[in-house]
């Protein structure tokens, strides 16, 4: 029987990269966040190809028998990862370079409407105004005839 248990080694290694990764992303700064996105972008390519089994032949038939074949499913879905790591990084890289011309530094600002969140919050004020549980003295039909009538006609 084949041990199909992995390398310790790899299982931390992978690990630390998506530890590492997310506690980056969480950060205000541009660059910060790209290293972080890179970092769980490897952790994920280790992971796939840690997943993907020991290493094997070609996947090709006649070539290497059907039992030590290696199975080509990782090795594609790492070149995917690859090219959307690249893509976002450089994504990113230029969402960084046009924030430092702008502003002079890479740092994610609040905007305003997290900013009056944080200052209802403080007040511990709701958010918005729920109409529907303001007890009324009118009835429906009270309302119904104060209602605009918008056809034209008059009746309301």
């Amino acid at each position: 029987m084949i041990d199909m248990s992995p390398n310790i080694v790899l299982v931390v290694a992978i690990g630390a990269l998506f530890i590492t990764g997310v506690y980056l992303l969480l950060e205000r700064s541009l660059t910060r966040v790209l290293i972080g996105f890179i970092l769980i972008g490897n952790g994920a390519n280790l992971l796939f190809l840690v997943a993907g089994g020991r290493a094997g032949g070609p996947p090709i038939i006649g070539q290497t028998p059907v039992e030590d074949m290696s199975d080509p499913l990782p090795q594609a879905m790492v070149l995917t990862a690859i090219v959307i790591t690249l893509a976002l990084t450089a994504f990113i890289l230029a969402m960084a370079y046009r924030s430092w011309q702008l502003h002079g530094h890479d740092e994610v600002q609040d905007d305003l409407e997290d900013r009056r969140i944080v200052r209802l919050a403080a007040k511990n004020a709701p958010t918005y105004n729920d109409t529907d549980s303001i007890e009324d003295s009118e009835t429906i039909d009270e309302q119904a005839a104060e209602a605009r009538d918008e056809t034209g006609n008059g009746v309301a």
